[in-house]
């Protein structure tokens, strides 16, 4: 958990991150644990993603990714993923105007066509929108999974292998990342994990692989800008090796 008691009196000579990626864990239990419906908690939870993205900028991170919803999440109650559904299309009507006016862009990941095709529209829309924008690009993961991206992957050079237009052995890690939705990104710095929970989840397996992997034990309702601080200034006093001897 992030030590809320650093001194950030020289906050602007901390390394912040350029990429931060979020868990955001805990939302369910948050709601359960006040005699609510879980869906309550994901709304109190846009609420703090709200807060978060509004502080980037002021931060000076340029990119953020948030994990909205995963593959394995369809197998929650029908309310809850009707619910988190809803939720999407209230958050994409009632933010994209701010979005816009703030400079953010908004990119999509994972398999969106899974899900109905006027949600798929509006997301469709909201990227065209927010495309020029250059402030932050806030990147949201829905039904997205690390290991069904791995997949496709192997799918696409697979295919281009035996029409011919791939070598096999010329392949490296470079070419391999282009095969991934997240090709014009940079790997996220840090990854920040809440709940209490210390895995990744199905989530950016193939980026993480240099990744400062930070967890929180407070759910995510309760995840405030302080906290997301803290995480930074904590990422920017640990020296990163990337292997090499210093």
């Amino acid at each position: 958990m992030a030590n809320q008691n650093i001194n950030t009196t020289n906050e602007s000579l901390v390394n912040y991150p350029s990429h931060v990626a979020l868990v955001m864990d805990g939302n369910g239990r948050w709601a359960q644990a006040r005699g609510l419906p879980r869906v309550e908690g994901h709304h109190r939870g846009a609420e703090r993603l709200r807060d978060i993205v509004k502080s980037c900028p002021e931060l000076g991170i340029p990119f953020l990714t948030v994990f909205a919803f995963s593959t394995e999440n369809w197998k929650r109650g029908k309310d809850e993923v009707i619910g988190l559904t809803n939720l999407f299309r209230k958050y994409m009507g009632s933010e994209s105007r701010e979005l816009i006016e703030k400079g953010v862009k908004i990119n999509f990941i994972g398999d969106r066509e899974a899900f109905d095709q006027s949600l798929v529209e509006q997301m469709n829309q909201l990227e065209m929108a927010t495309k020029n924008n250059d402030v932050l690009e806030l990147t949201i993961a829905v039904n997205y999974g690390g290991k069904s991206e791995i997949v496709n992957m192997a799918k696409s050079i697979a295919r281009k292998a035996i029409e011919g237009t791939i070598e096999p052995d010329h392949l490296d890690e470079m070419i391999l990342d282009s095969y991934f939705s997240t090709s014009h990104l940079p790997d996220p710095d840090l990854i920040i994990r809440t709940s209490g929970e210390t895995r990744l989840s199905n989530f950016f397996l193939w980026q993480a692989a240099y990744s400062e992997l930070a967890f929180d034990k407070t759910l995510w309702p309760d995840f405030t800008v302080d906290h997301f601080k803290s995480h930074l200034i904590q990422y920017g006093i640990k020296e990163r090796r990337f292997g090499a001897i210093t």
